[in-house]
């Protein structure tokens, strides 16, 4: 057998000829969507079908900015791009580069151009976002009066917040009039000087959104002195009133939860700064007190009457430990001249009783020595008128008169003669 390739030869083959084909190198195929999947490294794998036949498709991450919107199942769609084989499993699919939803090609383009001139005019930009309030007491609502979008605002905005007051300005928000009566709603709501504005309304297709896409409706947003919400269609839907409103919010009832607080907590917080508020007040007053007490104290002190009964006290204190330390320093004393007249006693007595021995020994001695006691054996004391002793013959006078001590008294006598031997 000639002619034998292999599988591999074979789909390259394929593939070239594929490759070499202007018509299918840039093409465009409608067909509704199914078996849509995101890949984790940004691909997107679908397939397109009709009543009759389908056909693999891929778009690649770098090809991704080709793709306005969120791609699901049932959409219908007209993908553009190269069709041709994948060698390993020798299947052909597209690879797109560009999809948009079928038969809405010039909206998109329409979309997509007024969008780039509302962000060079920088309508987009965040410096003129205005801050939604924290706490939200009033909300004007722009949305049609019946429908999904006003019951979910209205039940979430009472569940959350019962005293929230809710404005409805009942707008056309599909239609030819849509427009113009969405902008009369903003600028009717926006002079009533309430809290914040939702604008929106439930999902749908992009005609049925479009009134959000005209740029009246998107000035009228970027123009209000009101901040505004913008809540159109479901999370994937995107539109001009998103890129110009102050806050987007991904639908009606995400955007009544982030205008509306919760009371309850609201009421707990309210509480919780009373408290805190209370305990300041009562630390502001507590030292308050304290400064006005010791401002009265020394105030006190310097009162020349406190002063006066001030040192009146402080003289009577000194008076009475004066008068204690005398009595203790007479106590003192006293105790010490007890001690001292109790030592000296002491002292003298035996001081005494040393002389009383002296004077015995010495008595005894003077007894011995005593003229007395020479009297005593018939001797006589001589002494002359003045009582000096008389010793020798030749101190006295024949006339001269002399008393003399006997041992039982003593008598006078004049000299007659004297004799000398």
């Amino acid at each position: 057998m000639t002619g034998v390739y292999t599988v591999s030869q074979i789909n390259a083959y394929i593939r070239k000829l594929f490759v070499r084909d202007f018509a299918l190198s840039n093409i465009c195929i409608a067909g509704e969507v199914s078996n849509c999947k995101y890949h984790t490294a940004g691909h997107i794998y679908f397939t397109l079908k009709d009543e009759g036949a389908s056909i693999s498709c891929v778009m690649f991450a770098s090809a991704r900015e080709g793709l306005s919107f969120r791609l699901m199942d049932g959409q219908k769609v007209e993908a553009r791009g190269q069709i041709s084989v994948y060698e390993r499993s020798g299947t052909y699919q597209l690879y797109a580069k560009g999809i948009r939803l079928s038969g809405q090609g010039e909206l998109f383009e329409r979309f997509q151009k007024l969008k780039e001139e509302l962000r060079e005019m920088g309508m987009f930009d965040e410096m003129y976002k205005k801050p939604i309030p924290k706490y939200v007491r009033s909300i004007g609502i722009v949305t049609a009066p019946t429908g999904a979008a006003i019951r979910d605002i209205c039940n979430i905005a009472h569940r959350r917040n019962p005293y929230t007051k809710l404005i409805l300005y009942p707008a056309l928000v599909q239609g030819e009039n849509a427009k113009e009566s969405i902008v009369r709603g903003i600028r009717e709501l926006d002079g009533l000087g309430l809290d914040v504005l939702i604008v929106g309304r439930g999902g749908g297709s992009i005609e049925d959104l479009w009134a959000f896409n005209e740029e009246e409706v998107a000035r009228a947003i970027f123009d209000a002195e009101t901040p505004i919400v913008s809540a159109v269609g479901h999370e994937t839907d995107f539109t001009i009133a998103d890129f110009v409103a102050d806050l987007r919010a991904p639908t009606p009832s995400a955007a009544a939860e982030q205008c509306t607080f919760l009371f309850d907590d609201f009421e707990q917080e309210l509480i919780s700064k009373q408290d805190m508020l209370y305990s300041a007040l009562q630390r502001k007053l507590n030292d308050r007190r304290q400064r006005l007490e010791h401002r009265r104290l020394s105030l006190l002190r310097h009162d020349p009457k406190s002063q006066l009964m001030e040192r009146r006290r402080r003289m009577e204190e000194l008076r009475r430990s004066m008068k204690a330390a005398v009595l203790g320093k007479l106590r003192e004393t006293k105790m010490r001249r007890d001690a001292c007249g109790f030592d000296l006693y002491s002292l003298i007595r035996a001081k005494l009783k040393v002389r009383k021995q002296e004077f015995r020994a010495l008595s005894g001695r003077l007894d011995l020595s005593s003229p007395l006691k020479r009297i005593s054996g018939g001797y006589g004391y001589l002494s002359d008128e003045e009582g000096r002793p008389v010793r020798s013959i030749d101190s006295v006078k024949v006339g001269s008169r002399l008393r003399t001590r006997l041992k039982d008294g003593s008598f006078s006598s004049s000299v007659i003669s004297i004799e000398k031997e």
